[in-house]
């Protein structure tokens, strides 16, 4: 009986030295953290394009975490400056993802703020993209013989184009366009000094 308790105590020791490195000491130290001036609150439609981010699994094969010039390439990729907490104060969940199977999206707005660009690669990534991987979303996107005034046709490269259709973009695929464009972390970064309030 006495050795259960010494493991039962043991154990209980580990989990709450765990939860207190892992859990309440980031907490501490993240709980005064504002959003940067340059950060904007989400739209609603870029709200929407979130969600669809999300559903369509956007979030596995990019992530949205550039590193420090000391720990990658990502700034001489034209990533942009490493992330901060800060660039976050909007995200809920964040969606800094956990692996690059694909470009990094931190700043894909500033890197690529072409709304016909974004939608079309969507689309068809490799007419925009030679050799991507990148699946393409098709289901988001109508093919029609003719527009109605309010659709939003999307302009394709020769070749990539459905023979005497034209492809119209649904609702979801420009929110999500709008989210993808609205990745534009290009403000100057607020890194917290230690013990600074």
């Amino acid at each position: 009986m006495e050795n259960e308790i010494k493991l039962l105590s043991g154990a209980m020791v580990t989990l709450a030295l765990a939860t207190s490195v892992l859990v309440v000491v980031p907490y501490m130290q993240l709980a005064d953290v504002q959003a940067p001036e340059g950060l904007k609150p989400y739209t609603s439609a870029e709200l929407r394009g979130r969600e669809q981010y999300i559903k369509n699994g956007c979030v596995y094969c990019h992530s949205q975490q550039p590193r420090a010039k000391a720990q990658g390439p990502d700034f001489s990729r034209g990533w942009g400056r490493a992330s901060v907490a800060a660039d976050y104060y909007y995200d809920n969940p964040h969606l800094l993802g956990t692996m690059r199977t694909g470009p990094d999206l931190f700043n894909i707005g500033a890197r690529q703020p072409s709304y016909d660009w974004q939608i079309g690669h969507l689309y068809q990534p490799r007419a925009y993209t030679r050799g991507s991987i990148m699946p393409s979303y098709p289901f988001l996107f109508e093919i029609k013989d003719k527009a109605d005034p309010n659709d939003k046709v999307v302009n394709l490269p020769a070749g990539y184009k459905p023979a005497g259709k034209i492809v119209v973009a649904t609702p979801e695929a420009q929110d999500l366009v709008q989210y993808l464009l609205s990745l534009d972390h290009t403000y100057p970064a607020i890194v917290p000094v230690a013990g600074a309030k």
